[in-house]
């Protein structure tokens, strides 16, 4: 059944009386859906543009463009009742951003799906259609939600997104139930809000997104770490994307490079005359940094995924997980990540203590991943 003709029930938001009336309305229920319209081209933080409750029937839309958020709304965001959300990354930074607080207890119901199914990273269309059996219109996911007023097609858009999710929710939860594994989506979703708001660290540890840390040695490495962590907190400070100040890839060239002066600098293909003369003096700071670094203090150097002795061991873990997965019925992934085998692997190679899964992944995973190891492939 499509439901572009639709036209469901929302009261449109734009004074801080009305957020507050709004708040009181929903203020007792269980459940409270939520989403976020918002703008993130020329900037760090996402600008937002639409945020959409209910908790039932009726969808409210905030206009953020009009109003800050209150000091109700905010209570709302953290009350018992569970907070739903669909793919809740940028949706919680726009309310740790505009709110100055994260939504829970939160339940995201991709996660949810993650653990009922082998899709874990479903569309929220795809995702009703799944759980409800309806088809939400798509035309307006991608239109200027800054520009007011805002289209009829484009509220009743917003306002089908929060009223669906409830609908998927309670089939999900009644899913969960009877698997049993309600506590597992609990400790997934807590560990969601407990990242995004510990965003110093998260800055500490970017350098490991970089699949190619295998190339450099333990000081490139280090130079790396040390550029990747101030171009998180500059980028954030400075409110810009992060590419407009400077590149993953190119500050893992200038890793590689390791340049001593400007001149060195100059030299790195890609870099321009505009960043030396504006970040240069700061990037090559960070590289004698890096060069003057004690011994012990230098990251470990990252395995070459492609030796044998590497890719052995890992495919006997991803092996492990892959049957575990299947006999739980969902995606391996949810269960482990590529990256966390991997820190496995490196600390079996460097003979350092493991880093075991905790929780329900360490009662179904950590056995069978030391027996892996133990049998030592080569």
């Amino acid at each position: 059944m499509l439901l572009s003709a639709l036209t469901p029930s929302f009261q449109w938001l734009d004074t801080p009386d009305a957020l507050d009336a709004a708040c009181q309305q929903v203020a007792d229920a269980d459940v409270i859906a939520l989403d976020t319209e918002f703008f993130r081209e020329n900037t760090f933080f996402p600008v937002p543009a639409l945020i959409q409750f209910t908790a039932g029937e009726k969808a409210y839309l905030i206009d953020p463009v009009a109003i800050s958020c209150t000091d109700q709304f905010r209570a709302l965001l953290q009350n018992s009742a569970i907070k739903l959300l669909h793919a809740s990354s940028e949706d919680l930074e726009v309310f740790q951003h505009w709110a100055g607080v994260l939504p829970e207890p939160l339940i995201d119901t991709q996660v949810v799906q993650g653990f009922l199914g082998e899709n874990p990273s479903m569309g929220y269309q795809k995702l009703v259609e799944y759980w409800v059996g309806e088809t939400l219109p798509k035309e307006e996911t991608r239109s200027n939600w800054l520009v007011r007023p805002l289209t009829q097609a484009q509220c009743d858009y917003a306002a089908l997104d929060v009223i669906y999710l409830l609908k998927v929710w309670t089939l999900q939860a009644e899913k969960l139930a009877i698997v049993g594994r309600r506590e597992w989506v609990d400790a997934e979703c807590a560990s969601l809000i407990e990242q995004t708001g510990r965003s110093v660290d998260n800055d500490q540890q970017w350098y490991t997104r970089q699949r190619q840390l295998w190339r450099l040695t333990p000081r490139q490495v280090e130079a790396y770490r040390l550029m990747t962590t101030w171009r998180e907190g500059e980028t954030r400070r400075r409110d810009m994307p992060r590419n407009w100040l400077i590149s993953d890839k190119l500050l893992f060239a200038i890793a590689e490079k390791m340049p001593s002066n400007r001149f060195e600098l100059a030299e790195v293909e890609g870099v321009k005359p505009v960043l030396i003369k504006k970040e240069g003096d700061t990037l090559l700071a960070m590289v004698k940094q890096a060069k003057h670094c004690d011994e012990l203090a230098l990251p470990m150097r990252w395995p070459d995924p492609m030796h044998p002795s590497f890719k052995s061991r890992f495919k006997a873990l991803k092996k492990v997980v892959t049957a575990k997965a299947e006999d739980l019925g969902m995606a391996p992934e949810m269960l482990m990540r590529r990256r966390d085998i991997e820190a496995l692997v490196m600390q079996d190679l460097a003979g350092e203590p493991f880093s075991w899964p905790s929780g329900w992944r360490g009662d179904c995973l950590n056995a069978a991943l030391a027996q892996a190891l133990e049998e030592r492939p080569l």
